[in-house]
């Protein structure tokens, strides 16, 4: 096994504020637990009220007075290329923390940095190819018009713990290209690689103020949302927490990005393969023991298809390895925390007295008696209406449930508040493309679980607001000036 228990951060006793390693403002630190161990892996600071004062206050100061905004899209681009180099460089730290911290498989997340460095390198390509400046013939006087996309200012990033270097990739990525300012909070359960980015910014000479990084709870949190010199929150987290965070931006008309919560479902037409789509769906869902937003939970089949394909799902997701995040055989690792597992086991209690079936799993490994597992789990006769089929899980558990048509089948996977991915099963990609088009998703895959960050990524309903990843990832962190004149500046040329 390819584990090593040294802490791989330089500074986990200090924020990066200003560009430099400060000392917090008190002494209270927040314990991070090794998910496989159940034991103490390392400490961080807790943020105060103070810390994320200065952490704002930095971020406006790069923002309003510092280079940052005013130098070329070109030249940020070139920081952006050597933050990916360096991310590149943190490869073997990523596969030791993102295992710790929230159960991932090392055998996963040792490759998870040079795909992440890939996104840097793709947004400073936008550089020289995306329109930041354009010509445009006023319509009301004036002969001469601009639409300017400018940076939307200081962005605070808040993070969860289930897959923070990429969800930290995709939004600083392409905050840093527009030329804004950040402040990046992350999660007290898995702060490692926020902690890392600090480090390559530091290395690369970022210039200071340009990314701060602290580490709060909740109510600190929630000053970073409140305080007006923050422009732009972009958040990734439950629909809960989201709700709360766009009524505060509400009250002062600060910009959000929200991506939230997701019960996506999997269509499953009368032509597809049972087995197939099984060991599609089972198999997906073993990725980061189901505590992925856009995981496909809901598993929508004809009623005379439904005892046989929960039969196959049993089948598969009961022969998954469970174990040891760093073991080479293993197929799903732990839950992140205590909390999460509570939560997952009490759905499962849930479905249960609720009358579904329990067709296979519902508690914990025999032979795993340390460490936050939880069995791969499947339901079958799952009224769409329950808690285990509207609620969020966010765990290995699967809810097979019945349809009387294909049509009752998409009215069913659009029953409910979330809209944030989707699958289609079916050996007909003309059905799939129809089907796609009536699913109130943000993403629709075919025949397996599909999510495209290169694309977009977002949702429908209560799942989010706005997009992230690609050239739609960008916009977020812009805004459209109309710059109206009466003549050609000197020196103008279209881009």
């Amino acid at each position: 096994m390819a584990t090593d228990t040294a802490v791989p951060i330089r500074h986990d006793d200090r924020f990066f504020i200003g560009g430099t390693w400060v000392e917090p403002s008190s002494s209270d630190v927040i314990g991070v637990i090794d998910s496989a161990t159940e034991e103490l892996y390392f400490n961080v600071p807790e943020a105060k009220a103070a810390d994320m004062a200065r952490a704002v206050e930095a971020a406006r100061e790069a923002f309003d007075r510092g280079p940052w905004p005013r130098i070329s899209h070109a030249e940020r681009a070139e920081y952006l290329r050597a933050m990916g180099q360096g991310l590149r460089g943190k490869a073997d730290e990523v596969g030791q923390l993102w295992p710790r911290e929230s159960g991932a498989l090392h055998s996963i997340a040792q490759h998870t940095a040079p795909g992440m460095a890939g996104v840097f390198d793709f947004y400073a390509g936008l550089a020289a190819t995306y329109p930041f400046e354009e010509r445009v013939q006023p319509t009301l006087g004036g002969d001469f018009g601009l639409l300017v996309r400018e940076p939307v200012g200081v962005v605070g990033a808040i993070i969860p713990w289930n897959g923070p270097l990429s969800l930290i990739t995709y939004k600083i990525a392409p905050a840093l290209l527009a030329g804004c300012t950040v402040v990046l909070k992350s999660s007290p359960e898995a702060p490692g690689d926020a902690y890392l980015f600090a480090e390559i910014a530091e290395d690369i000479g970022l210039p200071p103020g340009v990314l701060n990084v602290v580490t709060a709870d909740r109510q600190v949190s929630e000053l970073l949302v409140r305080n007006p010199g923050v422009d732009k929150i972009t958040f990734t987290g439950s629909t809960a927490a989201g709700r709360r965070i766009a009524s505060i931006c509400g009250e002062r008309i600060a910009r959000c990005t929200l991506e939230l919560g997701g019960k996506s479902a999997a269509v499953i037409l009368d032509d597809m393969d049972l087995q197939v789509a099984a060991s599609a769906i089972s198999g997906a869902e073993c990725f980061l023991a189901g505590q992925v937003c856009s995981s496909l939970t809901r598993i929508i089949v004809s009623r005379a298809r439904h005892d046989q394909l929960v039969d196959a799902l049993a089948g598969t997701f009961s022969q998954v390895k469970v174990g040891d995040p760093f073991d080479s055989q293993t197929q799903m690792g732990p839950l992140a925390m205590s909390r999460q597992r509570d939560r997952v086991e009490g759905y499962i209690a849930k479905g249960i007295a609720e009358g579904a079936t329990l067709a296979t799993g519902g508690g914990r490994p025999k032979d795993l008696h340390r460490g936050y597992y939880v069995e791969p789990t499947v339901f079958g006769n799952v009224d769409n209406r329950s808690t285990i089929a509207q609620e969020e899980i966010f765990g290995p558990v699967l809810s097979v449930i019945a349809a009387d048509s294909e049509e009752h089948a998409i009215t069913l996977a659009n029953d409910t508040i979330y809209g944030l991915n989707a699958s289609v099963f079916t050996n007909d990609v003309d059905r799939a493309r129809e089907v796609a088009g009536r699913l109130r998703s943000g993403t629709v895959g075919h025949n397996a679980f599909r999510t495209d960050f290169g694309m977009a990524f977002g949702g429908f309903k209560q799942s989010g607001i706005g997009r992230e990843g690609g050239t739609e990832g960008l916009l977020p962190f812009l805004e459209t000036k109309s710059v109206i004149l009466e003549g050609q500046p000197t020196g103008y040329s279209p881009a």
